[in-house]
């Protein structure tokens, strides 16, 4: 189970906001996210807002996947019961791995701030292709609970008993976009 290095490895991160209203400029939980992971020494190879379609989320997803340079995919927002909500429709299929605890280990925080209203996120994450891929919520707040309870720990070679740096690919760095 020890998958821990004693050196903390930058890694290549995509941000994904599902959203039909936030704008580069009123998208602060991609902009949340995208800070912690600068702030943490990883690189954000790009952000990207989409609105919430199934098809171009996953084929954007894909394309992450399948790169030579992505290693991590954080997205947020379309988790939700809406009609419009499909990250969870869009991604799993594409999951070689379902990494179960994520979506569990999110909800346990999560009670903690909105009670039963967590029953409501279906946060998710999966491995493709030695890609990490992580969906929460779209509010900055679950974000920021998704970070600080689940992802900067297993972001971090360092983090022990385990994380999951070990099991992402080596891949080619790449100058960050945003």
């Amino acid at each position: 189970m020890s998958h821990v290095s004693s050196q903390f490895v930058s890694l290549n991160v995509a941000v994904l906001t599902v959203s039909d209203t936030r704008t580069t400029e009123t998208d602060t939980s991609g902009h949340y996210l995208f800070e912690q992971l600068t702030n943490a020494g990883h690189t954000v190879v790009e952000r990207v807002i989409l609105k919430d379609n199934l098809y171009q989320i996953r084929a954007q997803v894909a394309n992450w996947i399948a790169s030579d340079t992505t290693q991590v995919v954080l997205i947020t927002g379309g988790t939700g019961f809406t009609d419009r909500d499909s990250t969870p429709e869009a991604v799993g299929c594409l999951f070689d791995q379902h990494v179960e605890g994520f979506g569990e280990l999110f909800r346990q925080l999560s009670y903690t701030e909105i009670a039963t209203s967590t029953i409501q996120s279906r946060a998710l994450a999966g491995l493709s292709n030695h890609t990490l891929i992580c969906c929460m919520p779209g509010s900055t707040n679950a974000c920021r609970t998704a970070w600080q309870g689940i992802l900067a720990d297993q972001l971090d070679a360092t983090h022990k008993p385990c994380n999951f740096v070990a099991h992402l690919g080596k891949k080619t760095a790449c100058t960050g976009r945003s």
